[in-house]
């Protein structure tokens, strides 16, 4: 065994990153630990899939009952499917590294982390996100780190790094933040309050601890050795400068049309047209459209949205301060406990208000304490909301983030306990979606429980 070991002092702990160790049939692999929590985190990559036009990146996170000696609850004493805190905790990790490789890799990579050991304070999220990036940089992949996440608290004006589980319960800032030496490239997280200037002053805290941590992760890959692989971009689309010279002006006017559906017909129109003065032969009968052209037409979209909201003007025209039309309505059911509907231009929202007793709380476990939850936000996106058929399978990791997203929002303006002792389950249908449709569900959540 080839072990590799860097220790850092970072806050009040010491991060501890090993490699060499363990999983040494993975592209990457190293453990990564602060206080009595451990995280194992492993990168591998699959053979290219020709023909797809996204990058198949997919990241998972398991926190074992094992690791804090505890058996998983229920009669099979075995983990099964994500918990939403795994679900959440795999998307944190997702959305900090997906931009982080270069553009036009499409090879399949497979990013798992797994909590071997809990002290029960540190939270292994955030370890598992450090780890994932230092397992891509210590393999032969094109990814473009070091990349660094920190979790910050704020206690008694104070900013605390890497917060224990018993000083967020004091904290006034839950914040988590990623990115490189130069950038933030992720901000997540919630506060009771907090002014600006204050949140401001914690990101820029966060940058510079951020900084240490690259250095570490530069540390470990360079004492392994890791060599990266040579990857050559793709060439240059041959329909990209031809529809940017041909059609940006016609694209722009078609995005200000009002209406989701009329817009996207008028832009479905336009691709066709652009097709056939691009490609003639595509009109030939049983003609298959070349990938390549479906990709240029997507990358020239993307750069008229985004210059005309550089420009200050979004869809449908509107300016970057003009609302779409908002309608309220409250009581709309029978027999529910409460109900409300939000309407923001195409995005509708149906919320469902269900009082319970004590009996109703949700009980929570994990690696920490078992509590229970009397506050829970259900957030639904079936596929007629944007007019598409699709399998059911249950609610999925938007949906579930989504969910978490607004009841993270509504938690903190909830009557206390002691003042008002239900349980509380609001169940958010999204009918109809052009946008924002998790603050919509805020807004109809907050209409529902006063209505309530």
């Amino acid at each position: 065994m080839n072990k590799k070991r860097v220790e850092y002092q970072i806050g009040n702990g010491t991060l501890i990153v090993e490699t060499g160790h363990f999983g040494r049939q993975a592209a990457g692999c190293c453990t990564i630990r602060y206080g009595d929590t451990v995280v194992l985190s492993t990168a591998v990559s699959g053979p290219p899939r020709p023909g797809i036009d996204f990058f198949p990146l997919s990241c998972d996170y398991r926190e074992r009952q094992a690791a804090a000696g505890k058996f998983p609850g229920g009669f099979r004493k075995r983990e099964g499917a994500p918990t939403v805190k795994e679900t959440l905790t795999a998307r944190l990790i997702d959305r900090p590294l997906r931009p982080m490789f270069p553009a036009g890799y499409r090879d399949e990579i497979q990013v798992q982390n797994f909590v071997l050991a809990s002290d029960r304070q540190t939270d292994g999220d955030v370890l598992a996100m450090n780890g994932s990036a230092i397992a891509l940089g210590l393999s032969p992949l094109p990814f473009l780190g070091p990349l660094g996440s920190i979790r910050i608290g704020d206690a008694d004006g104070q900013f605390i790094v890497f917060p224990t589980q018993n000083e967020l319960e004091y904290s006034d800032l839950d914040l988590i933040v990623s990115g490189n030496r130069d950038v933030v490239l992720m901000i997540e997280g919630f506060a009771r309050e907090m002014p600006e200037d204050r949140m401001a002053q914690a990101i820029k805290f966060a940058q510079e601890q951020i900084r240490v941590l690259c250095d570490l992760q530069q540390e470990i890959i360079e004492l392994a050795g890791a060599k990266k692989m040579e990857f050559q971009p793709p060439e240059p689309n041959p329909f990209t400068l031809g529809l940017r010279e041909q059609f940006s002006d016609r694209i722009r006017e078609a995005k200000k049309i009002i209406g989701k559906k009329e817009r996207a017909e008028a832009i479905e129109i336009l691709r066709g047209e652009a097709l056939l003065a691009l490609v003639p032969e595509a009109a030939a009968s049983g003609a298959e459209i070349d990938p390549q052209y479906i990709e240029a037409w997507t990358e020239v979209e993307r750069e008229v949205v985004r210059q005309a909201i550089l420009d200050g003007r979004r869809s449908e025209g509107r300016g970057m301060k003009t609302l779409r039309p908002i309608e309220c309505e409250v009581d709309l059911l029978p027999s529910v406990h409460g109900s409300a509907m939000f309407v923001r231009g195409e995005t509708q929202a149906l919320v469902t208000v269900t009082l319970g007793t004590g009996r109703d709380e949700q009980r929570v476990d994990g690696l920490f304490e078992e509590y229970s939850k009397k506050f829970m936000l259900d957030y639904n996106f079936p596929p007629f909301s944007v007019g598409e058929c699709r399998a059911i399978r249950g609610p999925g990791r938007r949906e579930i983030g989504h969910g978490a997203l607004a009841e993270r929002s509504i938690k903190p303006i909830l009557p206390d306990p002691d003042e008002f002792p239900y349980t509380i389950r609001v169940i958010s249908d999204i009918l109809e979606s052009n946008g924002s449709s998790s603050m919509a569900s805020v807004c109809a959540a907050t209409l529902g429980l006063m209505a309530s």
